[in-house]
Parts: C-alpha cells; sequence; structure tokens
C-alpha cells in the first residue's frame, strides 16, 4: 500500500515520523525518560498512604501489569503486514473504528500529555527554587512563579528541536539524570539512618481520611508508570522491514529500560518509606535536609530530567497539532507555523503551572483519570479486539485482569485527588 506522494512529504515533516534511524539503546532511554518521571519523588509518600503490605503489593503489580501492557503495544506496531501504526491513536483506530477509536484515544493521550508537561514545568521550578533555598538559605525568598519561568525559557528554546531523534542527547541525559538522582535519594535516606520515632500507622486520623488517601496514592503509582502515551512514537523511529521487524530492538529497549525502573522505584520507595515513615514529604528529596551539597545536586538533576522528559511527552502533541493543521486546515509545512504552534503550546502550559500550582493533588487527578486507561487498559481492550484470544483462555484472563484493575484505578484515585486538591486549595493565594 504506497502512500501518496503528499502524505509521504508530510510524514517526512512531521516530528515523529521524520526520522526512523533509532537502535534499540535508543528506545531504552526515551523509555527510561518517559517512564522515570517526577513521580519517582513522590513513591515514598505513597507509600506511607498505602501502608507496608498494600504498598509493596501495589507496587509490584503496576509494574508487572505496565510491563505486560508494553509489550502488547510493541507486538500491536506491526500488526497489519507492511503497515506500521506510528501513534497510539492509530492503532486505536484500527481496533476501535475511524470515528470511535480517534475519540477514545485523543482526549486521554492529549490530557496525559499536556498533564504531565504542566506538571514537569511546577516540578523543574520547585526544584530550581530548592537549589536556590539550599544554597544560599539567609538569601531573600524568590516567588516559585519566576523560577517556573525560568524553567520555561529552556523550553521555548528546546521545543523547535524537529524530531525525536533530534532530541536523543537531552533524552539521554535526562535518564542518566533520573538514575542518578534516585540513588542519591535512597542512599542519603540510607546515611540519614531511620529515626527512633519513626511511626508506620495509618496517616490520618480518621477511617475517611485513611481511604481517601489510599485512593490518591493509587494515582500516584499509576502515575509513576505512564510511559505507554510515547511508546508507539518512540518505536516509530526505529527502522522496520519484514526480515528485521522494529519489535524485536523496541522490546530490547523496553525491557532495559524497565530493569532501570525497578533499580530507580523500588530502593526509592521503600527505603524512603523506610526511613521517614509516615513523616515522609510529597517529594522525598524535601524531606531530606542535609547534605546541603547532595541535595543541591539531586535538585539540579531532577531540573535536567524534567527537561528531557518534558521534550519526550511534548514531542507527540507537536506532531498532533502539526498534522492537524497540515492535514485538517490544509496550512503549508513551514518553519514559521511550526514556531508558532511550539511557542504557543509551551506558553499555555508555563500559564496552567503557574497559575495552579497544586503539585501533589494534581498529579494523582491526572493520574487516576487519564494515565490509567493509556496505561493499564487501552492495550488490552485493543488486544482483545484485534486477536480475539479464546474465551477463558490464559491471555483473556490476564487481559480482564488488566482492564479491571485499570478501571478501578481510574475511578478510585481521582476521588481521593480531589478531596487533597480541595483541602490544599483552602490556603491558597494566586501567582504566590
Amino acid at each position: 500500500m504506497e502512500q501518496s506522494k503528499e502524505t509521504k512529504d508530510i510524514n517526512d515533516w512531521l516530528p515523529i515520523t521524520k526520522s526512523r534511524n533509532a537502535n534499540w539503546w535508543y528506545s531504552a532511554f526515551h523509555n527510561v525518560t518517559a517512564m522515570v518521571g517526577a513521580g519517582v519523588l513522590g513513591l515514598p509518600y505513597a507509600m506511607s498512604q498505602l501502608g507496608w503490605g498494600p504498598g509493596v503489593a501495589v507496587l509490584v503489580l503496576s509494574w508487572i501489569i505496565t510491563l505486560y501492557t508494553l509489550w502488547q503495544m510493541v507486538e500491536m506496531h506491526e500488526i497489519v503486514p507492511g503497515k506500521r501504526f506510528d501513534r497510539y491513536h492509530e492503532l486505536g483506530q484500527h481496533a476501535l473504528g475511524e470515528k470511535l477509536g480517534l475519540w477514545v484515544v485523543v482526549p486521554q493521550q492529549l490530557m496525559v500529555e499536556c498533564g504531565v508537561c504542566i506538571v514537569y514545568m511546577i516540578t523543574g521550578g520547585n526544584s530550581l527554587k530548592k537549589i536556590h533555598d539550599t544554597l544560599c538559605p539567609n538569601c531573600k525568598s524568590i516567588k516559585t512563579t519566576y523560577f517556573i519561568m525560568i524553567f520555561a525559557s529552556v523550553h521555548f528554546v528546546l521545543s523547535h528541536l524537529p524530531s525525536f531523534n533530534s532530541i536523543a542527547g537531552v533524552s539521554l541525559a535526562a535518564a542518566v539524570m533520573s538514575l542518578s538522582y534516585s540513588t542519591i535519594a535512597w542512599t542519603a535516606s540510607v546515611h540519614k539512618g531511620v529515626d527512633p520515632q519513626v511511626q508506620y500507622g495509618p496517616k490520618a486520623s480518621s477511617t475517611a481520611g485513611n481511604v481517601f488517601n489510599f485512593f490518591s496514592a493509587l494515582g500516584n503509582v499509576a502515575f509513576a508508570f505512564a510511559g505507554h502515551n510515547v511508546v508507539l512514537e518512540i518505536q516509530a523511529t526505529i527502522p522496520s522491514t519484514p526480515e528485521k521487524p522494529s519489535k524485536k530492538p523496541m522490546w530490547k529497549g523496553v525491557f532495559v529500560a524497565y530493569v532501570v525502573v525497578a533499580l530507580c522505584y523500588f530502593p526509592v520507595a521503600l527505603i524512603g518509606y523506610w526511613v521517614f515513615g509516615n513523616n515522609v514529604e510529597d517529594n522525598i528529596l524535601l524531606s531530606l535536609q542535609k547534605p546541603r551539597w547532595l541535595i543541591a545536586l539531586a535538585n539540579f538533576f531532577v531540573v535536567i530530567h524534567v527537561i528531557g522528559s518534558y521534550q519526550v511527552f511534548a514531542m507527540p502533541v507537536f506532531d498532533m497539532l502539526e498534522s492537524f493543521l497540515l492535514k485538517k486546515m490544509k496550512f503549508k509545512p513551514s518553519m514559521l507555523l511550526r514556531f508558532l504552534t511550539r511557542t504557543a503550546f509551551v506558553a499555555f502550559t508555563l500559564f496552567i503551572g503557574i497559575t495552579f500550582p497544586f503539585f501533589g493533588g494534581l498529579l494523582s487527578f491526572f493520574g487516576g483519570f487519564a494515565f490509567a486507561p493509556t496505561t493499564y487498559f487501552l492495550p488490552c481492550v485493543m488486544w482483545l479486539v484485534i486477536y480475539k484470544p479464546k474465551k477463558f483462555g490464559l491471555s483473556w484472563w490476564a487481559n480482564w485482569l488488566c482492564i479491571i484493575v485499570g478501571v478501578l484505578l481510574m475511578v478510585l484515585s481521582p476521588i481521593g485527588a480531589l478531596k487533597n486538591i480541595i483541602d490544599q486549595a483552602k490556603d491558597f493565594k494566586f501567582y504566590s
């Protein structure tokens, strides 16, 4: 099936399908950058809301389920011979029909990607502020708003890199950083040692409070395992032939990425909770006060990593915006068009980020609402529709199990998060 010349020209210009010469290690570090988000720093806090038993169970289950659904997506990338589903919604349209597939996938994927970019704006700003406050405790305090603006200034430049492969350098740096600050977070906790008055009991005084906390912690964990929204887009950058399909190098990269994810997540979540117990902050680096230079360094690593992650998640959004403008609005591909759309997007995420900086609540709200479907159960639904596995067979059960877990996550975690947002918004001043 030959593409028309016009479509081919458009595809050669769009950021995701522009260059297809990546190898498996590209996919490994793009996936690490997309997966190991700032979410990892919130894991000890999520553990403190879940408790030891449920906490460990939720973490391990999430790791297994998301690895399974990621494998499904890698397999489904080239399910139709000679055609590649380069974008999440193209696979959705193949499985669920042209109209429905588009409307099911695109709003969720946009919500995830914009959500992540906004949250990363805030994280970047907060970490910059933390560096400033740590290194210079007696200086005049500067508003977080200004730090978020400083952070955004980087993206006004970086977001004009044309394609996924051109951000590979940024992404590699980010992947290395995520390993570094995760390691700092747990080694510094071990070095500090367990507090003699440490408590692991339930956090809130009332049952209702604990239930809400439990729900919102589920959202935070869902947020931590959310690389699926860009996985097909990453695979699209790998060359593919019938003899050597792209799924082999991609799967190798994904597996390596998941091992790195485990090395980042499990020590931070378990050791962080073990050392601080209930008193852990919703960002573990805030709990660690000393040694000063180390905490400043860890925050610096977070900033670098979040810069990379922002770009990895923004690329599919740029791709959607640009293809919409070219295919539906019939604009001509030009530098000016690209410059305007991307600058507008960065400005939009900046504006939302400085207006609503309740970081923790937003995470689990978006986490439940949009990450649960795209990560935990949409791949399974598509798998059931496309492959039609035997009823009550292993594959059938596995997929339905993931769907049930995913739907529960989607329904429960925004409830907990909304309560947290309302609590935080009571004493909130705009642009503080």
